[in-house]
């Protein structure tokens, strides 16, 4: 992911620096297990753990010429011990081990560090949807659907709704990330043709993965396309969330409106411009992140036991995928914290039709009070459609038409057009929502 969009804390799991880094943790805790058996010397082990380190640039030098990037970190770890005056102790560096026993297993870990981060960033967006959720718990607002006024609820039912779909996100994807927590030292087609299962067991151990039950040369790709399809669930909730905003902040909507900073300029052109650039920035990153979920499941069938087809999306789309939800996680948490509400705007918008919204109450209480429903509906679409053409009051038709007030007095009307009365069960639906 280009730095515009990568944090640092993530941009440095995913750098060459730590990437060799952790796999040079992975062949010393091999090393150290084997050492418990004896099938490395203890003393090699040690010296290994003391003395084994690497320099990026003298890699990236040898793997020019090898053009094999495991090779050329063995070798520059060897030339490390042979400079601290150890090299007899390379020979028991990757005993027994493949290339993808490393790359995989410290693979998982990179992706661990990584949830980590992305875990935090899922529980401070709930934490912060939860607090304005019940600030603005009775703020009300018309509801839209197909983008057209339909009946009120409040902007706090809204919130809670992003609350309750990031709770779900945090239960799919803690159970993502702990299916990418496994190992695999099980050789070059996962037959453990040179060091045994106990051997495997012992090292996911010292390095706090578990082992994969089974592995080819490589640990199966439906758990990197799951992960990251997880990953693209977490993305589609944050563009939810970024359009909403973006349709409520238009012109003739107006009801919130994203953080403005001081100096913040909008437009090149346009000195009166305050656009939400940050909410537009989420819904485009979400279309890089679905694009690789499908990157994700075309990795999972290889050839065999193994090609490396997988290995090049990989390197792009784990470090990619990662940093661009992350970053998306803190833009939003930034966005619902600074988000200015304005109640009222809603209230004029909620008034804008005079009293449409309320026509399906009218209609339920028309057919309670003895109408035929298909003769309250008719009548009342009638009043409804002129209002909305005439731009007419639609609640003052209704008062003055005999056929409604043989049916309805005036404090039954009055209630068919009452927003508490729509709302009265707002604070059982914050109950089921936020139980604790």
């Amino acid at each position: 992911m280009i730095e515009r969009y990568t944090r640092s804390e993530m941009g440095r799991i995913w750098s060459d620096e730590n990437k060799y880094r952790q796999w040079l943790e992975v062949e010393l805790a091999s090393a150290e297990a084997l050492a418990q058996t004896n099938d490395v010397p203890p003393e090699a082990a040690r010296l290994l753990r003391k003395h084994a380190s690497f320099d990026l640039k003298r890699i990236q030098e040898i793997e020019r010429e090898v053009k094999h990037d495991v090779i050329a970190f063995t070798t520059a770890v060897s030339e490390s011990l042979a400079a601290a005056g150890e090299a007899p102790a390379s020979r028991w560096l990757h005993y027994g081990l493949t290339s993808n026993d490393v790359v995989d297993t410290a693979q998982a870990l990179m992706v661990r560090s990584a949830s980590d981060l992305i875990l935090r960033g899922i529980t401070d967006l709930a934490a912060v949807l939860k607090t304005r959720a019940f600030e603005f718990k009775d703020t009300v607002q018309i509801g839209r659907t197909h983008g057209m006024h339909a009946e009120p609820i409040t902007f706090g039912l809204k919130l809670a709704l992003w609350y309750d779909e990031m709770t779900r996100n945090l239960t799919r994807f803690s159970a993502a990330a702990e299916g990418m927590r496994v190992g695999k030292i099980s050789g070059a087609v996962g037959t453990f043709g040179h060091i045994g299962p106990q051997a495997e067991d012992r090292i996911c151990q010292r390095l706090g993965l578990r082992p994969a039950a089974i592995a080819s040369q490589v640990v199966s790709r439906d758990r990197h396309a799951n992960y990251v399809a997880t990953l693209a669930l977490v993305a589609a909730t944050l563009e939810k969330i970024a359009l909403e905003i973006r349709h409520l902040q238009r012109t003739e909507v107006r009801e919130v409106e994203e953080p403005f900073t001081e100096g913040q300029k909008g437009s090149s052109a346009m000195p009166h411009k305050r656009n939400p650039v940050t909410s537009e920035q989420i819904c485009g990153l979400s279309r890089v992140v679905r694009s690789n979920a499908q990157a994700a499941f075309e990795n999972s069938a290889l050839w065999h036991e193994r090609d490396i087809s997988h290995s090049s999306v990989e390197r792009i789309i784990l470090p990619d995928t990662t940093s661009a939800v992350d970053y998306m996680l803190a833009r939003t948490v930034w966005l619902i914290s600074g988000l200015r509400v304005s109640p009222d705007r809603m209230k004029r918008n909620l008034d804008l039709t005079r009293g449409l919204v309320f026509s399906g109450q009218l209609l339920l209480d028309l057919t309670a009070a003895g109408m035929l429903r298909e003769e309250a509906y008719k009548l009342v679409q009638g009043h409804a459609m002129t209002a909305w053409e005439q731009d007419g009051d639609f609640r003052a038709a209704i008062e003055s038409d005999p056929a409604i007030t043989k049916h309805l007095g005036p404090q039954t009307i009055d209630n068919s057009f009452s927003v508490s009365r729509q709302l009265r069960n707002i604070d059982q639906i914050f109950q089921r929502v936020f139980p604790n």
